[in-house]
């Protein structure tokens, strides 16, 4: 029996209103925020189950003393769907870079990559045989 249950990505954003809003747009419903009132600290996103959230550069040095790498391409966003193209486009329709339009990975996948407001890749990933 494990002691860990309902594993969540933590981002760190430099504004977290803002990225929330993108992910919104996505299909994510927010189900946390804090402060309840005012510029939030923390944000929590779920999409089909899977949790997201993103707390403040600011608030994770001053509340608990972490030095938050927020540049770069730390880690990934992966959002599977039904038709990569068409998805794709949408978020680059958002606004969104397009870092690399869809193309074929492993004979089996069609793989698109853009970015949400932060610079947090983001993997669109469609199956194209099971």
């Amino acid at each position: 029996m494990s002691m860990f249950r309902a594993p969540q990505l933590v981002l760190f954003s430099a504004d977290v209103t803002r990225v929330a809003r993108f992910y919104e747009q996505l299909g994510f419903s927010e189900t946390f925020r804090v402060p309840t009132e005012g510029p939030p600290i923390h944000i929590d996103l779920v999409l089909d189950g899977y949790r997201i959230g993103f707390s403040s550069v600011e608030s994770t040095r001053d509340d608990h003393g972490l030095d938050p790498v927020t540049g770069g391409q730390h880690t990934a966003v992966v959002l599977w769907t039904d038709d990569t193209a068409a998805a794709y486009e949408h978020v680059v329709g958002l606004g969104s870079p397009a870092l690399r339009g869809p193309h074929v990975w492993l004979d089996r996948l069609l793989i698109a990559w853009t970015a949400d407001p932060d610079g947090n890749p983001i993997q669109i990933v469609q199956a194209l045989r099971e």
